[in-house]
């Protein structure tokens, strides 16, 4: 059932900080997002349409539709739960005619060959995903701010924009989004690769989204931790915050990204459409920990990445931070770096197809050395052919503030970064 509260009583019943950000609007010129009309989510909320809620079905309810409404959860909401709030475990949303032995057992390359799974067991497999998708799956409409209490968690729950405009999503701790059928691919690569369903955030086909102090984790079921099948990690997560097909207007600022494979995608495919002339992001004071790849990966988007925070512990499993995608613009600036003693700075750069990139004011510390400014696309393309030209053919307007030097940067980013660090 939801909880509704009237203007009054909501403001004696919750803490001052929560009433605060309930109604808080985007800054001003802060990234893309503040282009226009700006993004303002659910400020305008009447007293009617200010929720408090506890469980999954709550919050889907609370979101839905495009009346401005502000949803601030409280405690932990868990998609992966029947609508008591009793845990659902993957077995339980699994088909009768599914077993993840059979699957594999079918499905071998060695057996089966390098083609897409069919057949009566796949489509177990389906059904099996669509009765998980039902629960953890919640749509966000338009003109939503989501605001968490302090130590708010949505656990399992995928967080779903299509076709949405000006929404709000701040101060939660995101929670291992598990897939637990992903889709076996054995033409995704030269091997085959498991690809899951779920991101976090997905911002799909939607404009003036601003993503603020959250912070995302697997929590205790990280990538690192997966088996291999078919002798690929059998990948039950996807995306933190992806943001594609045509979205437009966003702003990622203050998130902690913590140890996941495949953080952030900007760009559906490398065909032209509905991303051409779209996809305008800005990425700042963010730190990305442990983070393998896509820190981000951007096809087609003039992206703003400054004044975050990096840290690449180890090299293996790292890949690569910045991803130049298919007629990318990535403008990067100020950014910090601590590279483990291991992690060659070359590989911060990784050109999946694209020409361009600007980067300037980076510094960088490699294993206990004194950081000192690098340049990283200098760095990959003395060991690298053919060069990324060093000009992304933009220059970004719309900031926050001052942009600071990439040392300070990264103090600002420790101190104020992630859920319950909003001052």
């Amino acid at each position: 059932m939801l909880v509704i509260a009237v203007a009054a009583p909501a403001a004696a019943a919750s803490p001052p900080l929560s009433e605060r950000l309930a109604r808080q609007v985007l800054s001003a010129g802060d990234g893309w997002a503040a282009e226009g009309a700006g993004t303002t989510g659910g400020a305008a909320a009447a007293p009617e349409n200010v929720f408090q809620v506890d469980t999954r079905d709550e919050l889907a309810a609370a979101v839905a539709g495009t009346a401005p409404a502000i949803v601030i959860v409280r405690g932990t909401i868990r998609g992966n739960a029947d609508p008591a709030g009793a845990a659902v475990s993957c077995a339980q949303f699994a088909d009768p005619a599914y077993t993840l032995d059979a699957f594999l057992s079918a499905y071998d390359p060695a057996v089966w060959g390098r083609v897409a799974p069919s057949g009566p067991l796949e489509e177990a497999r389906a059904r099996s995903a669509a009765n998980q998708s039902a629960r953890v799956r919640v749509n966000v409409g338009s003109n939503k701010t989501i605001v968490g209490l302090g130590g708010a968690r949505l656990n399992g729950v995928f967080l779903r924009l299509d076709g949405s405009s000006n929404v709000i999503i701040r101060n939660l701790t995101h929670e291992d989004s598990r897939d637990c059928f992903p889709v076996w691919s054995p033409t995704d690569g030269a091997t085959g690769n498991w690809n899951a369903a779920y991101d976090n955030i997905w911002v799909r086909n939607s404009n003036h989204i601003w993503v603020d102090h959250n912070t995302f984790t697997d929590a205790d079921n990280p990538d690192s931790a997966q088996p291999l099948h078919f002798g690929r990690p059998y990948q039950v997560h996807d995306g933190q915050v992806d943001i594609t097909n045509g979205s437009n207007y966003v702003t990622v600022s203050y998130n902690r990204f913590t140890n996941h494979d495949k953080t952030m995608l900007i760009g559906s495919t490398n065909t032209p459409g509905a991303d051409v002339g779209a996809l305008k992001v800005t990425v700042h004071h963010n730190e990305f920990e442990g983070s393998v790849q896509r820190a981000p990966r951007v096809r087609f988007g003039q992206v703003d990445v400054y004044n975050n925070l990096y840290r690449v512990p180890v090299d293996d499993p790292y890949e690569y931070s910045f991803g130049v995608g298919v007629q990318s613009a990535i403008y990067a600036e100020n950014n910090y770096v601590a590279f483990g003693a291991d992690v060659p700075p070359d590989s911060f750069v990784f050109d999946w197809g694209g020409t361009v990139l600007t980067e300037k004011g980076t510094w960088a510390r490699s294993g206990r050395s004194l950081p000192r400014p690098v340049n990283l696309l200098a760095a990959y393309n003395a060991t690298h052919d053919p060069d990324i030209a060093p000009d992304a053919g933009w220059t970004p307007s719309l900031r926050a503030g001052h942009v600071l030097p990439a040392p300070a940067a990264a103090l600002v980013v420790e101190l104020c970064a992630g859920a319950g660090r909003i001052r």
